[in-house]
């Protein structure tokens, strides 16, 4: 599959001079992604949203690692035209991308350049929550995978998709989970973890005792403070560890 990319128009939702959405058409589809810039950008962080899409939540992550001192922009994996509003709206919009991993690259790949064409620098550590999670790791099996340093999930999906599997020359892998989360459990960690070791690819699993899935969800009843904390605490390093500006 090939999809073309055009600019649109950005502006709106920005929260200082130098963050802003980004309106951006992929073969005609129009998406919108958000982009927050550092004023001394020390890397590049691309975020990949949940399964509710790109909403306020990524743009507040975004702001957050701007003022950290990264550029950061948040795809988007969907488009304008679907719904998310129910579970039902939800499981079809990422079972969609679940079932036609070709098109799934192809929406990260448009989100990269999008990045890419605002970023002064190109060092990128690339990162999703939940679904985002599932598709920051489809990026590390692809051929896109040395574009970033990096990649991380918070609660995110960890099963590798019948016809891949790791060769051990990805970056490195963080995987920030939540040691009472019954979405992805604790046997998908471990066989997570057997895999990359038996690949030699490089990783690190943190697990938060109590929190649930999607526990860095602000406002949410599933949000837990000290796991959220924790898990931005080892992302944050994570950042330091792999982007040398």
């Amino acid at each position: 599959m090939r999809l073309t990319m055009i600019c649109a128009a950005s502006a709106i939702v920005a929260t200082s001079a130098m963050a802003e959405d980004v309106s951006y058409s992929v073969d005609g589809e129009s998406f919108t992604g958000y982009w927050a810039e550092a004023e001394n950008p020390k890397g590049l962080v691309l975020i990949v949203h949940d399964w509710d899409g790109m909403t306020d939540y990524e743009r507040q992550r975004a702001d957050m690692l701007a003022e950290l001192g990264y550029n950061a922009f948040a795809l988007d994996m969907f488009g304008d035209d679907t719904p998310t509003e129910t579970m039902d709206h939800r499981r079809a919009a990422t079972g969609a991308l679940y079932q036609d991993r070709e098109r799934m690259r192809a929406l990260i790949q448009a989100g990269v350049a999008q990045a890419q064409e605002r970023s002064s620098t190109d060092e990128m550590i690339v990162k999703g929550y939940c679904f985002g999670g599932a598709v920051a790791l489809e990026m590390a099996r692809s051929d896109m995978a040395d574009l970033a340093r990096g990649y991380a999930t918070f609660h995110g999906g960890l099963s590798t998709p019948e016809g891949q599997s790791w060769d051990g020359n990805e970056p490195p892998v963080l995987v920030l989970h939540g040691g009472a989360d019954t979405s992805i459990t604790m046997q998908d960690v471990a066989t997570f973890a057997t895999e990359l070791e038996t690949a030699g690819t490089t990783y690190t699993i943190e697990v938060y005792s109590n929190a649930p899935h999607a526990f860095t969800v602000f406002g949410s009843d599933r949000y837990r403070e000290r796991a959220d904390a924790a898990s931005w605490d080892a992302f944050t390093t994570f950042l330091d560890e792999n982007i040398s500006s």
